[in-house]
């Protein structure tokens, strides 16, 4: 215990130095000190395991008298002697006596011969003595100390009892309603002090004494019959009866205030740990999410038609709309989590939040760069490999429609060349079907374009990879071996025509004066064959379908002119919206951007700013929603070009992600800020001096310092720093290592000092408490102290004690305070 002023000792020990032996001659009065000094001493002597059960006779060889010093001082006195003679007893009387006069107290009229001895008297006055200094003399009540603190303290606490008036220690007490309403003042559950009657004293002396036994641990240390039956009790035996009240429930006081601490700091560590397990389990998600993902969006495998592909789109659409803007919202409320955690550990003292291998923010920023990029790796092929199969398309049809032309004119072809038609023929007739068939053979050559055109539309669609390669490759085979198969039976219908003309030519010189006198005839005849057979190849056939494409072809025309104004029409409406939206989401996010480092009015103020913002934000969603609409329908009109704005669908939806993000992100920032100031009791015009200097020094304006400017701030600020110090202020701003320093770290740093936060040693004094001084807690103590789930998150995380004194179930909770601050791990 502390060491007491010596003098205000003597002058409070003055009075008693006389005190009446005559009245300890009274039997009553004796009596109720015996008794009330006995059990005072057993309450304490039974810490160390042991009784007396004669005042007078246990303590003549002095070893428990020093015994009970040990105990009520917590201090060691000398090795007493283990004699059975005189000597030895008295000379550890002696110790005893001089370790009293240590603390302060003068003795006199009481030698250690007349303790051996057995004197009543003497043996009564030296306890009184004892509970005198080590009992009363430390009570100190406003400003008032040791007896007359100790009344104070009465009448305070009995003050609201308008049927108790305590004025002395004694016969203020003779009716049992002051330490009934002590009881009740401190634990009114014990008692129901409605039904106590002043005119029975008996029954609320004895209901106090036992419920104090009971439930308050102060053994019984008057008898009720004794004082009712006393005209005046004992003081001595009152007070230390009293003071023992006194000890109990401020006892229980500072146990409550430890308790409180305890659970105070236990609230914040749980409330601390949930945080961290709702950010590694929501980081897990969303990275899982993120693996689930990118797989997807670099899947290449094409898809051989328009409408799979569009169908792929329409997928990608609904991703972009549907699936990826909760998980933007949630990886900013993952950094909001993860920001507002670490103010919360750095206001109280904890050590910064490090998330599991591969969870950090820069991890999770790292993984979802990989997912926009193959998101936009994705889209671009989306759109290629709808351009490829349009053209595709086209080319498929083109080469339908030609080949299909060619095969309709190249029907019936060769079965014309194989005729023999020749071989009866005349040499007139011979003559035309010479004519006739060098007609053929310029119609073949002119078809020749067309087939190398089949041709080459057929190589343009196996190099583009066309799904249908087998079918065009085996159609444009068979034209191409046709063709070959049409150009040999030309030529071999050519030579048997000029063979049998030959022939017939010298027929004809044998009938030649037959011929020329047959010759107008023969010419009319020769003429008119000649017609009618040009007639049928030439204007019956071709010219009639020249005629039937051109009305078509104006037609396609025409739908092909009216699709281009309807897709120029698509253009300029979404352009209209997207140089509206475009340039509004930059100038929100350069307005917030100046919110948030401008000093105008408080950090209240502030926040409403920019919740006002963040509604106004909101609420031009529809906007959004209407311009992905618009765009939607560009992209199934396969436009994919507009020349009326510089903003693509992915310009407007990165912006508008990033806006919602800065805004949450801002008022984030603001709210810790606010936390820091109530905190560490910032005043407004400090958080202004903190912010002029932290926009000085932040040279680019990107809301952070970067680590030169940090330096340059420190110097300004007359820090005289070499290398490793200003490392380690580095690693107190910038935990993660980001390289940057945020304003709210700013704050945090420059007024580290002002923080009133609980330690580590405050946290284990308070279990110590608990402990009742032990160097252990036990389980039972937690639970007993402690709120029920406090208790057991203290159970599952204390290691046992292995100290000298463990006993079992022992919990060590020291080891476990240095675990709250991050000293060593829990």
């Amino acid at each position: 215990m502390d060491h007491y002023d010596s003098q205000q000792t003597n002058d409070y020990m003055q009075p008693e130095e006389d005190w009446d032996r005559d009245l300890l001659l009274d039997p009553a009065w004796e009596k109720q000190q015996r008794k009330t000094f006995t059990a005072w001493c057993n309450s304490h002597l039974r810490k160390a395991g042991t009784q007396i059960e004669n005042i007078e006779e246990d303590f003549r060889d002095g070893l428990k008298l020093m015994l009970l010093l040990e105990v009520i001082s917590g201090e060691r006195l000398a090795k007493p002697e283990r004699g059975k003679m005189r000597v030895h007893k008295i000379s550890n009387v002696n110790k005893a006596l001089d370790f009293i006069a240590s603390k302060g107290v003068k003795l006199v009229s009481i030698g250690a011969e007349e303790i051996v001895d057995g004197n009543v008297k003497m043996t009564l006055g030296m306890i009184w003595t004892i509970i005198l200094r080590f009992a009363i003399q430390d009570i100190s009540v406003e400003e008032t100390s040791a007896k007359e603190g100790l009344l104070l303290w009465c009448q305070r606490k009995t003050a609201p009892y308008k049927n108790v008036n305590i004025q002395n220690f004694h016969i203020s007490w003779k009716d049992g309603l002051g330490f009934c309403a002590l009881i009740h003042r401190h634990r009114p559950e014990l008692i129901d002090y409605g039904k106590l009657r002043k005119d029975d004293p008996l029954t609320n002396l004895n209901t106090a004494f036992d419920v104090a036994e009971k439930y308050l641990d102060i053994p019984k240390m008057l008898d009720a019959e004794d004082i009712v039956g006393t005209a005046r009790p004992d003081e001595k035996a009152i007070m230390t009866y009293v003071s023992s009240f006194y000890h109990a429930f401020s006892g229980a006081q500072k146990a409550e205030t430890a308790a409180n601490r305890i659970c105070k700091v236990l609230a914040v560590n749980q409330e601390n740990e949930q945080l961290m397990e709702d950010y590694e389990k929501l980081a897990s998600d969303l990275l899982e999410w993120i693996r689930r993902t990118i797989p997807w969006l670099e899947n290449r495998a094409p898809e051989n038609t328009m409408h799979a592909m569009q169908q792929k789109l329409e997928d990608f659409r609904d991703y972009r709309r549907l699936h990826k803007p909760p998980k933007v919202q949630e990886k900013c409320q993952l950094e909001i989590n993860f920001n507002t955690l670490q103010t919360k550990l750095r206001l109280s003292n904890r050590p910064a939040f490090m998330p599991s291998e591969g969870r950090m923010v820069s991890d999770i920023n790292n993984a979802w760069g990989c997912l926009e990029q193959a998101e936009k790796g994705y889209e671009e092929w989306l759109l290629n490999e709808i351009r490829r199969l349009e053209r595709l398309d086209h080319l498929a049809e083109k080469f339908r429609q030609k080949a299909s032309i060619h095969e309709a004119w190249t029907d019936g072809k060769e079965a014309m060349l194989r005729q023999k038609d020749y071989e009866t023929a005349t040499l007139s007739e011979i003559k035309a079907l010479l004519k006739k068939h060098e007609a053929f053979e310029s119609d073949l050559a002119a078809h020749q374009d067309r087939v190398e055109q089949i041709a080459a539309i057929a190589q343009e669609l196996n190099e583009l990879d066309y799904y249908d390669s087998p079918s065009v490759n085996a159609r444009c085979q068979k034209i191409c071996d046709q063709w070959d198969n049409l150009g040999a039976l030309t030529q071999k219908r050519r030579e048997a025509l000029e063979r049998t003309e030959k022939l017939l030519e010298t027929i004809d010189q044998l009938y030649l004066e037959y011929a020329k006198r047959a010759a107008p005839f023969n010419n009319w005849m020769e003429g008119a064959m000649e017609d009618l057979q040009d007639t049928f190849i030439v204007h019956t056939i071709e010219e009639i379908q020249v005629r039937q494409l051109v009305p078509r072809r104006d037609q396609a025309l025409m739908e092909e002119h009216a699709r281009q104004q309807h897709n120029e029409r698509l253009r300029k409406q979404f352009a209209a919206q997207a140089n509206v939206i475009g340039p509004w989401i930059q100038t929100k996010m350069e307005e917030i951007g100046r919110i948030s480092i401008e000093m105008h009015g408080t950090l209240e103020d502030q926040l409403s700013h920019l919740r006002q913002y963040e509604k106004s934000i909101v609420n031009y969603k529809p906007k959004i929603d209407q311009l992905e609409g618009d765009h939607q329908l560009i992209q199934e009109a396969l436009i994919f070009d507009n020349k009326h704005t510089n903003y693509t669908m992915e310009h407007i939806r990165v912006g508008w992600e990033q806006l919602l993000t800065t805004i949450a992100r801002t008022i984030n920032e603001v709210e810790n800020q606010i936390l820091t100031r109530d905190a560490k009791g910032i005043s407004q015009e400090q958080m202004n001096e903190f912010r002029a200097s932290f926009n000085h020094f932040d040279r680019k304006k990107t809301g952070m310092m970067d680590t030169d400017d940090f330096r340059a701030c420190l110097i300004s600020m007359g820090y005289n720093m070499g290398e490793a110090e200003f490392a380690r202020i580095m690693s107190i701003v910038d935990p993660n290592r980001l390289g940057v320093v945020t304003f709210q770290a700013f704050i945090d740093f420059m007024s580290r000092e002002t923080a009133d936060t609980d330690t580590a040693d405050q946290v284990m004094a308070s279990f110590k408490i608990l402990a009742g001084d032990k160097n252990y807690i036990t389980v039972d103590e937690l639970r007993r102290e402690l709120p029920p789930d406090q208790a057991e998150y203290c159970i599952a995380r204390m290691a046992p004690y292995t100290g000298p004194d463990a006993v079992p179930g022992a919990l060590d909770y020291m080891s476990f305070s240095t675990a709250l601050y991050g000293e060593s791990d829990l």
